[in-house]
């Protein structure tokens, strides 16, 4: 046998050996995974940095990234999968040219593209031509934004470079105790600024999705992040050109639930859960949340209405009383914009007591990130249904799918309060020599609820086009998505919007 090759095999098998008691899968068994069983088709399998090009490397088959087409049920998607087993996963110039040829054909054939990530950044020795090579994907990540869907699984190290990819996707999901993200480790940010902290700390699946939402699903092994990946997918159609996918359902769309009646407390200060409204008003009560672990006064997901995709925006009384922060508005801005971008219908349910009153926020540009989510409700085109279930007050009523703002069927329970400011604070303001006198103050927020913050009122000020029973709510939802059904609006001409970044 030669002697190099045995070498080669040897070390490989012992590459494979150590991903696996790491807790890892391969590149080629997570591609398996992730497709249609036997419909993978490898391209570029033997592309490889060759001669004084390796760097001193020995020429390695893959170059360090599976590449290749397939389906995912039944659909086509295009995919690649950094192999960390050989030389590290790292980015050289023929690496970087496999993924640019998968990329240019994932938008010719306006398939989706999922990245798999699991390396060491960029090969060192390759200098400047792997820089160059990285540089024509990330130009590729931008072009085909918003054209069809850029998905990425972090399922090991994306250092450096590469860092800047899973961001520029649509969708990134981690793995936990096995991924990280990162553009400068923990070696190089002690020399520089002589700060300590390990890998995980750092840039671990936990970080990136509690703090900074760069992750905006964690799971904890590769087996359940590349089953979530597909059921991801199912959500979303394969381009901006495609209409929304469609499913089987078997759920009535004229189904009522009664115990959406009783969901609202009788103590106004009392939260309740918004996503036991989503579960009991989606399709079989499947719905698919987005960032779960950020921001979590607000929900944002997919679900589905008759067998079609919608995506749904929702304040959590749960968390800060579903107040609106800058986090919140960011999370569900970006997760607006893209379902605008692939024609999937909002559903925005509304219980905000305003935009949180807070120095550190106001610091920290709280009316610029407040403006995102406002800016992305107005520029969507597509259906926008609202529905506000208790308060909808102050500046936050607007930015939150108002009717103003392009709402195209906007309905309020009973329990809806809509207006500047809740009675009690109204009271408080109008009323200051009574603060003393309790039932004056209860006269008084009585007689404000009825005269202004009332959902009756709202309807004849053509703020909502309807007060619906809570119970109607799915079975209305349904009804005006199909009334939208073709909805055509278009924005004024213009190279492209300058969002308040």
């Amino acid at each position: 046998m030669n002697e190099p090759r045995a070498e080669a095999r040897q070390s490989l098998e012992e590459s494979v050996a150590i991903q696996h008691a790491s807790g890892k899968l391969t590149a080629s068994e997570r591609i398996a995974l992730l497709l249609d069983p036997g419909s993978f088709e490898e391209y570029d399998g033997f592309v490889q940095q060759s001669g004084s090009d390796a760097g001193g490397h020995a020429p390695a088959t893959n170059d360090g990234v599976v590449t290749g087409s397939g389906t995912m049920n039944g659909r086509a998607v295009l995919v690649f999968a950094k192999d960390v087993t050989v030389l590290g996963g790292a980015l050289s110039a023929a690496h970087a040219r496999k993924i640019v040829r998968l990329q240019d054909m994932a938008l010719r054939m306006r398939a989706p593209l999922i990245g798999i990530f699991d390396s060491y950044g960029i090969r060192i020795q390759d200098g400047t031509a792997a820089l160059a090579g990285l540089g024509d994907i990330l130009q590729r990540y931008v072009r085909a934004s918003g054209v069809i869907p850029q998905l990425s699984l972090i399922m090991g190290p994306c250092i450096g470079g590469d860092a800047f990819a899973p961001p520029l996707s649509d969708f990134t999901f981690m793995v936990r105790d096995t991924s990280s993200l990162f553009v400068t480790g923990p070696e190089v940010i002690k020399t520089v600024t002589n700060e300590s902290i390990g890998i995980e700390e750092l840039g671990g699946a936990s970080v990136h999705a509690v703090k900074n939402a760069v992750a905006d699903g964690t799971y904890d092994n590769d087996i359940v992040a590349l089953r979530q990946m597909r059921r991801l997918l199912d959500f979303v159609p394969s381009s901006n050109e495609d209409a929304v996918p469609e499913w089987p359902s078997f759920d009535d769309p004229e189904r009522r639930e009664m115990a959406l009646d009783s969901l609202i407390p009788d103590d106004p200060a009392r939260p309740y859960d918004i996503k036991e409204l989503i579960d009991k008003t989606v399709d079989e009560g499947d719905f698919f949340e987005i960032q779960e672990a950020h921001a979590q006064n607000i929900v944002i997901g997919f679900g589905r209405i008759e067998g079609r995709s919608v995506g749904l925006v929702a304040n959590q009384p749960l968390v800060l009383g579903g107040v609106l922060d800058g986090d919140a508005a960011r999370k569900a801005a970006r997760f607006i914009r893209f379902c605008d971008c692939f024609n999937i219908p909002l559903v925005t349910v509304v219980d905000v007591p305003g935009f949180l009153p807070s120095i550190a926020e106001e610091h920290s540009g709280l009316v610029k990130q407040g403006a995102k989510l406002l800016f992305a409700f107005a520029e969507a085109s597509v259906p926008k249904i609202t529905i506000i279930t208790r308060n909808a007050l102050g500046v936050a009523y607007d930015v939150m799918a108002a009717k103003h703002l392009g709402g195209d069927v906007n309905y309020a329970w009973p329990s809806a309060q809509i207006g500047l400011i809740g009675a009690q604070g109204a009271v408080a303001m109008l009323f200051p020599a009574e603060n003393d006198d309790p039932d004056k103050r209860a006269a008084h927020r009585q007689d404000y609820e009825a005269r202004v913050l009332s959902p009756v009122v709202a309807v004849e000020h053509g703020l909502i086009d309807a007060i619906i029973m809570p119970h109607e709510t799915r079975v209305r939802i349904a009804r005006a998505l199909t009334l939208l059904g073709h909805k055509h609006l278009e924005n004024p001409s213009k190279k492209h919007d300058n969002i308040p970044l």
